[in-house]
């Protein structure tokens, strides 16, 4: 039976970071009796997924979607705590509302019933079949791949489960993205919702391979939630269970450098205040392109050659409430999807260019929590995806004034004219933004998952003796899932595997 290497026996552990990847390694650790220091340059938990507060308004600046709950129960689970007890999750219905250039819009539901006959409705009959057997499809990539080649550590390519992998190129997960939504789906509205998440990969859907098939299955089957008061609740309520339990959390913080020995093996975090805190081990949750040189002193060729994902023009602003036009046509999660798809990537993928024609997500999570606005607003969160700052040539200093005058005006033309005639409390995060935040080349969605940066191919988890990582630059990668599946695996590099928590996999509730 495979064994995960795990790092020397270790009691005392510090953690760089209180994200979301951190804070599931600070549980998971303190639940097997490890006495854990947390150690964070912000005056809170969160990291990435941050919140952004002002005049009555609550807006989360980093991800907006949340699928796959028993992730989170398995979390607090770690130090026999209940889920519920800290954290209230609302179901998000429809889980998205895709737009298209025609005027249409479909609604994605994660029950498939529903969904077929949603898909029968604009459609037709041929395509809801087809749907039900991609979504067949998806629930056996989902079995072959999660357990065995996601949730688990792993330390080289020789260390892959070969009947399983077997069983995932017989699916034909390492064949084209698109080109196996295409052997399901027929229509091109239906073939953009159930391909658009490669985006979260960093990767086009006609470059990306099936296997990434699975992120469609966390958001579209298995259902999206959004925790009362947004989502920066969620680390909110992890920190304090971790507080709860023993951690100890030092906020404000910011780590100069992991002092080693002459042998390679960490025995201390320092301060830029000068502080030295002792450790056995050490789990670093900082993008390793950041990690390596400035943390761990390391130089590495492979991250210099490092393919990171696209980047985001992020506006955060709130609007008072159109009831007569506006709000029957919002949903949570609205994804606009321009006429030029394929176009879309080319642009900011391979050119790094702006797209001339804009693809891009406008979350309204008023629609679900209308407590994260003053009474009668909402809270809107848009999102248009950029090149990040190394494929990209663009001067945000300049450019972001005039790309604002270009969303507002975009906004305008797709209905949101509450929003861009009057846009309040307003807040814009561009790629220049994100890379004064810590994110390498401007990007907060970390190095692309390309077939050679993904799995045993990413960054590993654990360097020399006892040196951990966590979070979207290594193992499994981006998202708010795997943030979680990577601080558990963090932790078992230093404990070794856990007993497993039951959960349920998605879509089998219902």
């Amino acid at each position: 039976m495979y064994s995960p290497r795990t790092v020397t026996p270790s009691t005392d552990i510090v953690v760089i970071g209180a994200g979301l990847a951190g804070l599931s390694t600070a549980l998971h650790l303190a639940g097997a009796g490890r006495a854990v220091v947390v150690v964070e340059q912000a005056s809170g938990p969160g990291g990435k997924a941050g919140v952004f507060t002002r005049d009555g308004y609550t807006f989360d600046n980093g991800p907006t979607v949340l699928t796959m709950p028993d992730l989170i129960r398995e979390t607090f689970a770690a130090v026999d705590e209940d889920m519920d007890d800290r954290l209230e999750l609302l179901g998000v219905h429809p889980a998205y509302r895709a737009h298209f250039h025609d005027g249409s819009a479909l609604d994605v539901l994660t029950d498939t019933d529903e969904m077929a006959e949603e898909i029968a409705r604009i459609c037709g009959a041929r395509e809801a079949d087809g749907y039900r057997r991609f979504t067949a499809f998806l629930q056996r990539l989902y079995d072959a791949e999660f357990d065995h080649f996601i949730n688990r550590n792993i330390d080289s390519p020789f260390d892959l489960p070969l009947p399983h992998l077997a069983r995932l190129v017989a699916l034909g997960a390492f064949r084209g993205m698109e080109s196996k939504v295409r052997q399901y789906l027929r229509d091109p509205r239906t073939i953009r919702v159930f391909s658009f998440q490669a985006l979260y990969a960093g990767v086009a859907p006609h470059r990306a391979r099936a296997l990434y098939s699975v992120i469609s299955y966390m958001d579209t089957v298995g259902g999206v939630f959004l925790p009362r008061g947004g989502m920066h609740a969620l680390p909110q309520a992890l920190a304090a269970a971790a507080r709860d339990h023993g951690v100890t959390f030092r906020y404000n913080t910011t780590v100069e450098r992991v002092e080693m020995t002459s042998h390679g093996r960490a025995r201390a975090v320092i301060t830029t205040a000068g502080d030295r805190i002792p450790a056995d081990a050490v789990v670093v949750t900082a993008d390793p392109a950041l990690a390596f040189p400035q943390l761990l002193g390391r130089a590495s060729r492979r991250l210099n050659r490092m393919k990171f994902s696209p980047s985001c023009y992020l506006l955060l602003a709130g609007a008072a409430r159109d009831e007569a036009t506006t709000v029957p046509r919002i949903a949570h999660h609205n994804i606009h999807f321009g006429n030029s798809w394929r176009r879309c990537f080319d642009e900011i993928i391979d050119r790094g260019a702006l797209m001339s024609d804009p693809s891009f997500l406008v979350s309204v999570p008023t629609v679900t929590d209308p407590t994260l606005a003053p009474p009668g607003h909402d809270s809107y969160y848009v999102l248009f995806p950029t090149p990040n700052l190394a494929h990209g040539r663009h001067d945000w200093n300049s450019e972001a004034p005039r790309y604002r005058e270009h969303v507002l005006k975009t906004l305008d033309e797709r209905g949101f004219s509450n929003l861009a005639q009057q846009p309040q409390a307003e807040h814009v995060l561009t790629p220049r933004d994100w890379q004064a935040r810590g994110c390498p080349v401007g990007t907060p969605f970390s190095a692309a998952h390309t077939f050679r940066q993904t799995g045993p191919f990413r960054t590993r988890n654990i360097l020399g003796d006892n040196i951990v990582l966590a979070g979207a630059g290594t193992h499994p990668g981006v998202g708010v899932p795997t943030a979680l599946i990577s601080g558990r695996l963090a932790a078992e590099r230093i404990t070794g595997p856990s007993a497993p928590v039951a959960r349920i996999a998605p879509g089998r509730h219902r």
